[in-house]
């Protein structure tokens, strides 16, 4: 096997353990491009120049930018990696803004604490990729303080 085929069996072999089964082929299509750190790790996949994902140093699962969010939303099925906020946070975290506890309606009850998440309003229309802070039992049992790490909304200044 040439390198290449490595890395990229490697990033889908990820990204299936993270986010379920068949998402690395989906997520990272044949002609995907790396960009690697100093030390040799993967530390982005590109897909026709703009960046899918990258990878955190302290335990190489994925981030993802608003296309690799936007692939998994469409592939995934039902909840699955979701957390749905209330039409008054909408405008909030679609600009980026920091999801409260308050203003979780729904999320995927099989999340943990520190994964990547995909929110979404009640209508399932993607807003923004973030980080979950806490168990999903966390989150409903919090009457306040931040429940997700929003890294990029589809309204925000910086998008990639």
């Amino acid at each position: 096997m040439f390198p290449e085929e490595d890395r990229i069996n490697k990033i889908r072999t990820i990204a299936d353990y993270q986010f379920g089964k068949g998402s690395g082929k989906e997520l990272f299509p044949d002609g995907v491009s790396f960009k690697m750190s100093r030390t040799g790790r993967i530390r982005q996949v590109l897909h026709s120049g703009k960046r899918i994902a990258t990878a955190r140093a302290k335990d190489g699962f994925f981030t993802l930018s608003l296309g690799g969010a936007a692939t998994l939303h469409r592939v995934l099925p039902g909840k699955k990696f979701r957390v749905v906020v209330c039409e008054d946070a909408v405008p909030f975290v679609a600009q980026g803004k920091t999801a409260f506890a308050k203003h979780i309606v729904d999320l995927d009850p099989d999340l943990r604490a520190g994964e990547e998440v995909l929110l979404t309003d009640e209508n399932d229309k993607l807003l923004a990729t973030g980080q979950l802070l806490f168990s999903p039992s966390e989150v409903r049992a919090l009457e306040s303080g931040p429940a997700v790490d929003v890294r990029v909304g589809i309204d925000s200044k910086k998008q990639d």
